[in-house]
Parts: C-alpha cells; structure tokens; sequence
C-alpha cells in the first residue's frame, strides 16, 4: 500500500510520497514512489506511483526512452522532448499500455490484476503547470481549479485537512505543511503506509528546485508537526462543548424535547422496528 499526494497552486507544486510496500503483515519493504525529470531552464517533471510495483517500476523505465507517434513518419514524442506537459502525459500513458500488452497476461494467469495508479505533474517551458492523475488504462484527468490536488493510494484518512486548507491561492510553505499533515493523518490511521518520506517543493516558473527532501522519523520539523497536530486537534475537541440532550447549559442543545420525543416515536413504529 502506498500515499501520495500532489498540489497544484498558483505559486508552483508540492508532490509527497511514502516508501513503504506490503506483502503480508510480517514482510514490509521500503522502495521510492517518486520520481524527477529536471532538464533546467527547459522542463521539471515528478513522477508519483501506487499499485503494483513490478508494473510501477517498469513504467518508469519505459517512460524515459517511451517515444509516442501520431503518424509512422513521426520523430516521436518523449518526455525529453514533449511540447507540453499534456503530451508528456501522453507518452506517459503509452508506457502504461506497452507495460500492459507485455505483462497482462502473465499477470492474469498468475491471479495478478493489472493494477497501477498514477500522478504526473510540473511545467515545460513555453506552458504553465499541469498535473494529471493517470490510471491503469492509460487514460488522464487534469487538476482544475476547483479540484487543486490528486491523491493515490490510502487517499481517505489524508482527504479531509486538505479539502479544509487547499485552494489554487494557498502558498507553497503552507500547502507543504497541509500535505505533511495530510500525510501524518494516514501515517496514524493506517500501518500500510510508513517512513520515510520523499517531498518535493516546485516553484512556478523555475523548471528546477532545491526543495527535495527525504524525511524519516528523526526529522525535527515532522517530529514537532505531528506532536503539536495532535496536540491541537485534542484542544480544539476539548473546546467545543459536550452534547446537552435537554438543552441544559449550553445555547445549542442537540435535541429539544419535542424532535427527541419524535425520534423515539419513529423508532418505536411497528414498521420501523428490526428482526
């Protein structure tokens, strides 16, 4: 099992990833899921994967010789050479699909499904940023602004602080901030995804960084964050008031008498009741 998550902002990208891979719950390895392309001053791509690892890794190593052609007298579309990130996306798929004919169907005899679950995003010069989240067919779908970031893997327990922080105008240090909290909540919630953490921070423009960072669990800042992230969220629970069935002491009671007499009414209906 694996998390990652990828943002897409006005102000550059924030791509994070977990390392831990499962084959049993006393067999757990640690493999990379992340994966730059830097060409400076012309193009900056992460690569982000979950699913199989046989399949994610042979995408990889298909994508950087992959050659896409629309017409047999084509050159040949790569990654390298790609005019805009939606074609790298492009040739990116192809990979899926060459990956597929392959090993399909040694996979299906073998009771495997062919299972792998992409994200892919940065800029090329002459275009703004994109980033696509891609499936095992092949196909893609584009982050927009009224949906900024794409998740693979355990997305759920990583889902809510994001929906809660992330819009396209959020800076980069604080969407930073809101995937590693994103990424603690899974880590917490589910032993599937483990340390360490690979994350990359691109700003807009750049088409290279120097915010790539491996986190493991002596890290300060991701030690302080996921103390004072638990700590926080204690004392905001610990704020709001306790449930008051009739109102008492508190100006928002949760049921008045009249819905609560309602409610046992319906329960207590002939055609309500459970056998």
């Amino acid at each position: 099992m694996t998390y990652c998550v990828a943002i897409k902002l006005n102000a550059g990208l924030v791509f994070l990833s977990d390392s831990r891979t499962n084959a049993g719950l006393d067999q757990i390895s640690t493999f990379r899921k992340m994966i730059v392309y830097e060409k400076p001053d012309d193009r900056f791509m992460v690569l982000l994967s979950a699913g199989n690892l046989s399949i994610s890794q042979s995408v990889r190593e298909i994508l950087q010789v992959e050659k896409l052609k629309d017409h047999d007298e084509d050159e040949g579309i790569t990654i390298w050479n790609a005019k805009s990130m939606f074609d790298a996306a492009r040739v990116l798929g192809a990979a899926i699909r060459h990956v597929y004919e392959r090993d399909a169907a040694a996979l299906k005899l073998a009771g495997v499904d062919f299972n792998v679950s992409l994200i892919f995003g940065g800029q090329i010069k002459g275009e703004g940023m994109r980033l696509f989240q891609v499936y095992s067919a092949g196909n893609f779908i584009e982050a927009t602004p009224e949906t900024p970031y794409f998740q693979v893997g355990e997305s759920k327990y990583g889902k809510p602080v994001l929906d809660r922080v992330i819009t396209p105008h959020t800076p980069l240090d604080e969407a930073a901030k809101c995937a590693l909290v994103s990424m603690d909540s899974t880590l917490k919630s589910n032993l599937s995804v483990g340390l360490p953490l690979d994350m990359v921070v691109y700003e807009v423009n750049q088409f290279q960084t120097d915010k790539v960072v491996c986190i493991d669990e002596h890290n300060p800042y991701f030690k302080m964050m996921h103390n004072s992230w638990g700590a926080k969220l204690r004392e905001v629970f610990d704020s709001i008031e306790d449930p008051m069935w009739n109102g008492e002491h508190t100006t928002v009671p949760l049921m008045q008498p009249a819905s609560r007499n309602q409610a046992l009414k319906k329960i207590s209906s002939p055609q309500e009741k459970l056998i």
